[in-house]
């Protein structure tokens, strides 16, 4: 049998790696899972397959429209098979209906529904097949699928509105960097030409701009070798544990913006734990599924902090307050749901709050950021203009 290295996480988040033996990929990565190790990398003879990702060739709308479906067809009363074959056969995304065909299959050759769908990270991560085993088990799994179904709906929802929130000021400064490249390129030279024929004196913020356009129009390449070189290194830099996390801290501290996204992480954190633990997932675990998808690292940590409070036999509510990551009314509000045993509603509750609240927040953003953009571009055209007529000017006063 083949030898196979494998980097991951342990149940606490910290970095593991190691050598197995196994008959394949799969069979590896199913032995980790075992020892509770979230593996992100597989090697095999020099060929490192990189774990795929929900959503990588399968649109987590797609996703969400299979489950609001087949939990309909299940609570029909039509059999497990047929429901995928039917659901397989209709799906328009071919790598989607790929997977859900091959699930079938497996259904159909014995397996349980939940084990089928733990081959395919690509479409149904570790959420979705804890949920679809407590389904299984507890004989609930139309409702189980059901709640997947409106949690997918709601996180494509609250992703959509960190889009919201992000593209507008986005495009608003590429499109003013675009613009006064442009000017810089091609306006200012022609200013510069002129001025240079009169033998004007220029002043201080006029040579500025000036040898700003002389720049541009000498090393263009430069500038592009640097944006791209910049992306990409903020990329590689992002990709490793202490950039990503170090990234993740200072967005959270960025005014107005950081506190949206905390806001969204929230809401998302409450609704993960909220949805697991009301379908029978067991605390410890869904504290692990929920640190992983919560989509900031700083989050991740002290989520992953939580559950080794909670595994040493603390409630939820005081080691979450402890990590000053969330605000005092959630962890008070938790408090309250442990205490009266009605924990996955309260979280439920506290999900729509912030869910509401996220909608506010965007709107508001919004209407913050349209004002200021306008400002930002009125001065950065304006001072172009300014440093060109200042010479202008100065000639005018001169052969009067």
């Amino acid at each position: 049998m083949p030898n196979f290295e494998w980097k991951g996480r342990d149940q606490n988040g910290n970095p593991q790696s190691g050598v197995l033996i196994g008959d394949s990929k799969d069979a590896v990565i199913a032995a980790l899972r075992r020892q509770q190790i979230v593996v992100t990398t597989v090697k095999e003879k020099g060929k490192e397959i990189a774990l795929p990702r929900l959503g990588g060739g399968i649109k987590t709308k797609d996703i969400a429209v299979f489950t609001r479906q087949f939990s309909v067809m299940i609570d029909a009363g039509l059999p497990l098979v047929q429901c995928l074959d039917i659901l397989g056969q209709q799906q328009e995304n071919k790598g989607f209906q790929k997977v859900i065909l091959q699930t079938r299959q497996d259904v159909e050759a014995g397996s349980s529904l939940a084990e089928a769908m733990r081959k395919h990270p690509q479409a149904f991560d570790d959420l979705y097949v804890n949920m679809v085993a407590a389904g299984e088990a507890g004989g609930i799994l139309d409702t189980i699928l059901q709640r997947l179904a409106s949690y997918i709906e709601k996180n494509v929802r609250l992703k959509a509105q960190v889009r919201t929130a992000l593209i507008y000021p986005v495009a608003v400064i590429t499109i003013a960097v675009i613009v006064v490249y442009i000017i810089l390129w091609k306006v200012i030279p022609v200013f510069a030409s002129l001025f240079e024929s009169l033998g004007a004196d220029l002043p201080l913020l006029t040579a500025v701009v000036v040898a700003a356009s002389n720049f541009v129009g000498r090393f263009w390449w430069l500038t592009f070798l640097l944006v791209f070189g910049g992306m990409f290194a903020f990329r590689q830099y992002y990709q490793t544990e202490s950039g990503r996390y170090n990234i993740d801290k200072f967005v959270l501290k960025i005014p107005v913006l950081g506190m949206l996204l905390r806001k969204i992480a929230v809401a998302r954190f409450c609704r993960t734990l909220g949805t697991l633990l009301s379908s029978g997932v067991a605390i410890l675990e869904s504290l692990e599924i929920t640190a992983r998808t919560s989509g900031n690292a700083v989050l991740q940590e002290a989520i992953l902090h939580v559950r080794k409070e909670v595994e040493s036999g603390k409630t939820l509510a005081e080691p979450l307050a402890r990590t000053e990551q969330f605000p005092p009314m959630v962890c008070q509000m938790i408090g309250v749901g442990e205490q009266t045993g009605a924990i996955d509603t309260m979280l439920s509750k506290i999900a729509d709050f912030y869910e509401d609240e996220v909608d506010l927040a965007v709107e508001g953003m919004m209407s913050l950021i349209e004002p200021v953009m306008i400002a930002f571009l009125g001065v950065v055209i304006g001072v172009i203009v300014v440093a060109m007529y200042l010479p202008m000017f100065a000639l005018i006063s001169q052969l009067g």
